[in-house]
C-alpha cells in the first residue's frame, strides 16, 4: 500500500509549529516527513540541534523522515559518502541525494552500517540508476523519488515522468512523488506557485493529484511537498484507497434511492468485453432484476456521466455504466450523476476488470 507525507523546512519555521504539523499529520496516519539541509548558514550547533529534536519527536510517532541534502553540505558538515553516522545520529530514516555522485558512491552508501535508505532523484530521465544497479547496492535500502517545481509550467510533462518512472519500476525500486497543497503558503525557496512533480497538477484539487499517481501504477508514496497543508486536506487524503479508484461524482436531483444505492454502495469492476463507448459495472442488474426502474431524467450523454438502464431496456435494466464518449440517449437510460469535471480524466486509467467506486464530491466518505 502506498505510504503518505508531508514535508518541513525548519528554517522558516519553528520547531513548535512543526511538530505542531507532524502530530496533525500523524492522526490521519500519514507516515513520511521529507525535510531539506540544504544549506547550515549561520548558527550550525543551533540549526542542527532543532533538526534532531524535530526529527526524534517524527521517530516516536514511528514516522519515517527523509533529509535531502547538497553535495555543499557533505563538505560543510564534514560528512563522507562512507560515514553516514552523522544522518544515523540525528535519527534520519534516509538521506535523499539532491544531486549525485558517480553510481559507486551510492551504492556503497546502500550498504551502511545503519540501514539508512539512500533515496535519489527519478526526474531527469538518464541511465543514471542503471549506473548504481552495475556498482551491486543493497536494493532494500535504494529507493527514488521525484523533484518538486515551484515555478509555474516548470513541472514534468506527464510522458517524462512516466519514462522516469518506469525503469526505477523494471528495478521493482520504491517511488515518490509529490503534490500541492492549495492551503500552504511555502516551500525550500523564496518563490512558491504551488510546489508539485507534475505541471497537470498544479490547479487540480489535492485529493485528484494523488488518485492520478496512484492510478499509474508507478508511485508507491505521496508526499505533500509545501507547508503546512490545511487539516482538512489531511484528512480528506487520508480517505483516498491507493489501491481502488474512486470517482467523486454529483449526484442528480431526479436520482432514485435504489440507484443512489447501487452508485455508492455496490462493489463495481469493468467488465472484460471492453466497448469504446461504456464503461460495464454489471452485477446490479443481477441483484435487483426484479426491482422497478422508471425512466427519470434521459437527456443525450456525454463523457463522464454516470448511467443505469431502466426498465425500457428489457434485460439490461439496473446496470450501471459510465459514458466514455458522447451518445444519444434512446429515453432508455437514465443519466443519474456525473464524474466531478476535473476526474474524467481519470477514466484513462480505469482498465478492463479494474475495481472502482464512487464517492460524493466533497463529502470525504472513501471507504
Amino acid at each position: 500500500m502506498g505510504k503518505l507525507g508531508i514535508s518541513i523546512y525548519p528554517e522558516h519555521s519553528t520547531v513548535e509549529k512543526d511538530m505542531e504539523y507532524i502530530a496533525l499529520a500523524h492522526k490521519y496516519g500519514f507516515k513520511k516527513i521529507f525535510t531539506c539541509l540544504l544549506s547550515v548558514e549561520g548558527d550550525k550547533e543551533k540549526i542542527l540541534k532543532e533538526f534532531k529534536e524535530t526529527i526524534h519527536y517524527a521517530n516516536q510517532l514511528n514516522m519515517e523522515v527523509m533529509v535531502d541534502i547538497a553535495p555543499r553540505v557533505f563538505g560543510s558538515l564534514g560528512i563522507s559518502y562512507d560515514d553516514l553516522s552523522f544522518f544515523a545520529e540525528l535519527g534520519a530514516y534516509g538521506i535523499r541525494l539532491d544531486m549525485g555522485f558517480t553510481g559507486n558512491e551510492e551504492s556503497i552508501m546502500t550498504h551502511n552500517r545503519y540501514g539508512l535508505k539512500i533515496e535519489i532523484n527519478m526526474s531527469n530521465a538518464t541511465k543514471y540508476l542503471e549506473n548504481i544497479m552495475d556498482y551491486k547496492p543493497n536494493k532494500e535500502n535504494l529507493v527514488g523519488s521525484h523533484n518538486f517545481y515551484p515555478h509555474h509550467y516548470a513541472g514534468l510533462s506527464y510522458p517524462h515522468f512516466i519514462k522516469c518512472c518506469e525503469s526505477f519500476k523494471k528495478h521493482n525500486i520504491r517511488t515518490a512523488a509529490f503534490i500541492s497543497s492549495h492551503a500552504a503558503t511555502y516551500g525550500p525557496w523564496p518563490i512558491m506557485e504551488g510546489l508539485c512533480t507534475l505541471e497537470m497538477h498544479r490547479e487540480l484539487p489535492i485529493t485528484t493529484q494523488a488518485k492520478h499517481l496512484y492510478a499509474t501504477g508507478l508511485i508507491d508514496d505521496v508526499i505533500i511537498a509545501n507547508a503546512y497543508a490545511s487539516e482538512d486536506e489531511l484528512k480528506q487524503l487520508s480517505l483516498v484507497n491507493s489501491g481502488l479508484l474512486t470517482f467523486n461524482v454529483n449526484l442528480h436531483e431526479t436520482i432514485t434511492a435504489l440507484e443512489r444505492k447501487i452508485v455508492l454502495e455496490e462493489f463495481h469492476f469493468y467488465r472484460g468485453d471492453v466497448s469504446d463507448y461504456l464503461i460495464r459495472s454489471t452485477q446490479s442488474r443481477v441483484k435487483y432484476k426484479s426491482e422497478e426502474f422508471k425512466p427519470t431524467y434521459t437527456p443525450d450523454i456525454r463523457r463522464g456521466d454516470i448511467l443505469i438502464e431502466n426498465e425500457l431496456y428489457g434485460q439490461y435494466k439496473g446496470e450501471l455504466q459510465i459514458a466514455l464518449k458522447e451518445m444519444k440517449n434512446s429515453g432508455k437510460t437514465n443519466v443519474v450523476g456525473r464524474i466531478a469535471e476535473e476526474e474524467i480524466f481519470l477514466l484513462d486509467y480505469l482498465e478492463p476488470w479494474g475495481k472502482f467506486q464512487f464517492n460524493i464530491n466533497g463529502s470525504g466518505k472513501e471507504r
